[in-house]
């Protein structure tokens, strides 16, 4: 009892903004996350700042890197910029080493232009391994776009398939402004984020310039703005970089920690760290009914079907899978009880991406937090917590619910999901590798 006062306390002090209810709208499929961010960029008059993990060197990353740049020839005093992880934006796709990097398409595409637009890369991390720019968000004037989504073919659904997310639009001046000036001055100095237009030796340097005061200054940042708390709808802008003193991550488990009668929970790879998957038990035990949608093995990227080449990559989903399996065989008493719904995210060759959490129908979070041990402890993370009183947000969130869950079926007992022995051969030899050397409790706390 004590400690859920403590996390009643905790969301109640969080600083909050005013939300108007009409001004709050979800968009319902790749598709229109990509015709919404097409217009945006059209419309916008003063200022377009793009916080994504990366904008992709394909057909759908260059138009939207096309259409940023047009709208600066166009309008000349229009703020341009974009923040993407500075070690994805140097590298090239995994098992595609040599190929050309995002950075060499964006110096590619600006030659074409004579008025230029920032594009920064953000080192978080000396490696990419151990920690990536996860912020999210699309600023357009006032208008808020955020989404887990970057920017590429299979998230615009480019080429007939598509990679689900979640897209919450707002209009609201504070949070837009609280987003701008707070990525500003994160990534403003040129010496630790550089602007990856710039000459090749200076960008390539980034890294080895990096000082533990960015970082400590990273850690400690929270978005400002005025604690406006008049309304029945309201909301907290959230981020959280580390395991301690993590904003983030604390309003996760203080939500788990108020939960009375139910909570949602959207993730595409399902890996909860300790203290998660302790607080999902501590809601079932106390009678909270938990619904969790995750993406099928399948309907994720990195999954390689029986018959085509395999790379170790392409053994994460059945990584995962296992680990599902596992919560699931744990809890089945749960799902006896019908506390416990385990739902299966598939549609054909698409993939699923979805992150939040809702409680109560009151509560609701949206993030790029993958809410595992990875965005628990090394990447940047932020969100959007919304508390909505009188549920005014409800029936939009219930449509956005039952687009999602469209194309899920729920699982009833652990049997249905598969057990390594069904895995193809090359799957349960590299798991088996991974067990054997003790290294699956390090991929673990990695992905």
């Amino acid at each position: 009892m004590l400690q859920t006062l403590l996390n009643r306390r905790r969301l109640a002090k969080l600083p909050k903004t005013d939300l108007v209810a009409e001004t709050v709208s979800v968009l319902w499929s790749a598709a229109e996350y990509k015709s919404t961010v097409l217009d945006l960029i059209q419309r916008a008059q003063h200022r377009i700042v793009i916080t994504a993990l990366y904008l992709q060197a394909d057909e759908a990353g260059e138009q939207i890197l096309r259409a940023l740049f047009a709208a600066k020839q166009q309008k000349p005093d229009l703020q341009v910029t974009v923040y993407v992880d500075f070690h994805r934006a140097r590298r090239g796709l995994i098992g595609q080493e040599g190929a050309r990097t995002n950075n060499d398409f964006y110096r590619e595409i600006a030659k074409d232009y004579d008025l230029p637009i920032q594009i920064i890369g953000v080192p978080v991390k000396k490696r990419e391994l151990f920690g990536v720019l996860h912020l999210k968000g699309f600023v357009f004037d006032q208008t808020l776009l955020y989404s887990g989504a970057s920017l590429n073919n299979v998230y615009l659904a480019e080429q007939n398939r598509y990679r689900a997310d979640r897209y919450l639009v707002l209009q609201n001046q504070v949070m837009t402004d609280a987003i701008v000036q707070a990525h500003q001055q994160l990534f403003g100095d040129e010496e630790q984020t550089p602007e990856l237009l710039d000459d090749e030796d200076y960008v390539s340097q980034a890294v080895k310039r990096q000082s533990r005061l960015w970082l400590k200054h990273a850690k400690a940042t929270r978005y400002q703005y005025a604690d406006k708390n008049d309304s029945a709808l309201r909301a907290s802008l959230l981020i959280g970089l580390g395991r301690r003193n993590n904003e983030l991550n604390s309003t996760v488990l203080a939500l788990l920690s108020v939960a009375q009668q139910d909570v949602l929970i959207y993730t595409p790879y399902f890996n909860p760290p300790v203290a998660l998957a302790r607080a999902l038990r501590k809601c079932l035990k106390r009678g909270v009914t938990v619904t969790v949608v995750v993406g099928d093995k399948t309907a994720n990227d990195f999954y390689i079907p029986p018959g085509q080449r395999f790379s170790k990559i392409g053994g994460l989903p059945y990584f995962y899978e296992t680990i599902l399996r596992k919560f699931v065989r744990a809890n089945q008493k749960f799902i006896d009880a019908g506390l416990l719904h385990v739902k299966l995210w598939k549609h054909e060759d698409n993939s699923y991406h979805l992150k939040g959490l809702s409680v109560d129908g009151v509560k609701h979070l949206f993030t790029g937090h993958n809410l595992n041990p990875r965005a628990f402890a090394l990447d940047f993370e932020n969100g959007i917590y919304v508390e909505d009183d009188l549920q005014q947000l409800k029936l939009l969130l219930e449509q956005e619910k039952q687009v999602i869950t469209a194309h899920s079926s729920e699982i009833v007992h652990y049997s249905e999901i598969e057990t390594v022995r069904d895995y193809p051969e090359v799957v349960q030899k590299l798991l088996s590798q991974l067990r054997r050397i003790g290294a699956d409790l390090v991929v673990k706390r990695l992905i």
